[in-house]
C-alpha cells in the first residue's frame, strides 16, 4: 500500500511517499518559502535528488509541483495518482473531538476549520493541504492524524486549568498538547531500544517549536504546551511561559492592541526576541564569538528545559530516560550539554565526548555509570503518520 504523507506548514509542504507495511520510503521532499519568488523545492528518491529554486505562489502550486515530480517520466516513482491509496495529513489541533486517527469527511473538515483560532499558524495550512489533496488524488482516502491525539491520555488533574469550570465544560478550554505524533514515535522507540517493560520517559522535542512530555508506560501524562502551541519552553519566535498579567499591562499601559500583543508573543519573542535571530545555528555561532545576548539566551533556553525536567520527574515519581529529538534536539550538542549540566542529582550525567559526535542513528549519550539514560532519537513524524494510516486502513 502506497501512502503519501503531507505535512503542510504555513509556508511549506513536507512529504514522503511510503510503501507500507515495509516502511520503505519511495520518495520524499520539501517545498518551502511558498509565496516567495525564491521558493525552494527538494525532491529525493533512491535514484535521484533535486534541489531547485522556483516560484511557488501557494500550496496548490506547491503540491502540483510535487505531484508532477512523482509522475515524471524520468524522475517519477508512480505512473498514476491512482497508485496512492491513502493521503495522510498532519493536523496540529484536534481539540477534544479527535483522540484517534480519522478518515476525513466534510464534518471533519468543518471541525478542523472551527479550530483555526486555537492554532492560527498551523490549522489553516493543514486544512488547505487537505482541500488541495482531495482535488489531486480523488480516489485516495484522506486521513487526518492529529498532534493533540497522543495527549488525550493526560489526566484531568493535569489538563484542567484553575479557572471557572464553565470555561472547560462549555467552551472546552483546557490543556491539549502538541507534537503528539513525534512524542508518540520517539517514546515507543525509546521503550523498544531500552527493552523496558515499565517506563518513565521525558521527551524533549526541540525545533522552531518546542515541547516536553512526561510519558508513563507509553502514555502521555503531562505536556508543556497547553490550549495553544505557545506556552512552555522558549521557542524560535514564541515566548513560552510568561506571567499573563504582562498581556494586560501591554494593552492597558503600553498602548498595544490585543492583536499586536499576540503578534509579539507568537512571532517576535523567544530566541528571536532575545537575540535578533530565530535560527539556533546562528545564535550558537554568535555565542561562541562572545555575544553576551546569545550566551544568555542559550542559558535561559536550557534553564527552562531543566525546570520542566524536574517537574516531570516529580510527576512520574522518577525517570528512566530523557530523550532529545527534533531538529535542535538531535543536532545541537550545545543545548544538550547545557540542559544536562549540574543534573547529577537526578542521575543525569552526560558523556561530553559522545555528545559531540553527530549521528543519524538512535544513540545513548550518558556516562556508562549514569543512573538515567540520555538518548538522542531522530523523530520521524511522517513514518508515524503512515503507520497510523495503515493501521486504520487495515481495520
Amino acid at each position: 500500500m502506497k501512502i503519501l504523507v503531507i505535512n503542510s506548514g504555513s509556508s511549506s509542504i513536507k512529504f514522503q511517499l511510503i510503501d507500507m507495511p515495509s516502511e520503505t520510503v519511495i520518495a520524499s521532499g520539501l517545498a518551502e518559502k511558498i509565496g516567495l519568488y525564491n521558493a525552494e523545492l527538494h525532491y529525493k528518491t533512491n535514484d535521484n535528488k533535486i534541489d531547485s529554486l522556483t516560484e511557488i505562489q501557494n500550496h496548490t502550486a506547491g503540491l502540483e509541483k510535487i505531484v508532477d515530480l512523482l509522475l515524471d517520466g524520468k524522475l517519477g516513482v508512480i505512473k498514476s495518482t491512482d497508485e496512492i491509496s491513502v493521503i495522510g495529513h498532519r493536523v496540529v489541533h484536534g481539540g477534544s473531538t479527535f483522540s484517534d486517527t480519522t478518515v476525513i469527511d466534510d464534518k471533519v473538515k468543518d471541525k478542523i476549520k472551527s479550530l483555526f483560532s486555537l492554532a492560527p499558524l498551523h490549522n489553516p495550512s493543514n486544512y488547505e493541504g487537505i482541500v488541495v489533496a482531495e482535488k489531486m488524488f480523488p480516489k485516495a482516502t484522506q486521513v487526518a492524524v492529529f498532534d493533540t491525539a497522543f495527549h488525550q491520555s493526560i489526566p484531568e488533574k493535569a489538563y484542567k486549568y484553575a479557572i471557572p469550570n464553565l470555561l472547560l465544560n462549555e467552551h472546552k478550554i483546557r490543556l491539549y498538547g502538541f507534537h503528539g505524533t513525534s512524542h508518540k514515535y520517539v517514546s515507543e522507540k525509546a521503550i523498544e531500544y531500552l527493552g523496558l517493560e515499565t517506563s518513565k520517559i521525558i521527551n524533549i522535542h526541540l525545533g522552531n517549536g518546542c515541547s516536553m512530555t512526561a510519558v508513563h508506560n507509553g502514555k502521555s501524562i503531562d505536556h508543556s504546551l497547553g490550549f495553544g502551541p505557545m506556552n512552555g519552553l522558549i521557542m524560535g519566535t514564541r515566548s513560552g511561559d510568561i506571567d499573563h498579567s504582562l498581556i494586560f499591562h501591554m494593552v492597558d499601559n503600553l498602548g498595544y492592541t490585543l492583536e499586536e500583543v499576540n503578534n509579539v508573543l507568537q512571532k517576535k519573542s523567544g530566541m528571536l526576541g532575545l537575540t535578533g535571530h530565530s535560527d539556533l545555528r546562528d545564535i550558537e555561532a554568535k555565542a561562541e564569538a562572545g555575544n553576551k545576548e546569545c550566551i544568555l539566551a542559550l542559558e535561559m533556553n536550557a534553564y527552562r528545559i531543566k525546570k520542566y525536567i524536574g517537574s516531570y520527574i516529580a510527576a512520574l515519581n522518577g525517570v528512566d530516560a530523557i530523550v532529545f529529538t527534533a531538529g535542535i534536539g538531535e543536532n545541537s550538542s550545545t543545548i544538550r550539554q547545557l540542559v544536562c549540566k549540574d543534573m547529577d542529582c537526578f542521575g543525569i550525567e552526560l558523556d561530553e565526548e559522545v555528545n559531540a559526535v553527530r549521528s543519524s542513528e538512535i544513540r545513548t549519550i550518558n556516562k556508562p555509570e549514569a543512573k538515567t539514560k540520555i538518548l538522542v532519537i531522530p523523530t520521524n513524524e511522517e513514518l508515524e503518520i503512515a503507520k497510523q494510516c495503515f493501521d486504520l486502513a487495515q481495520n
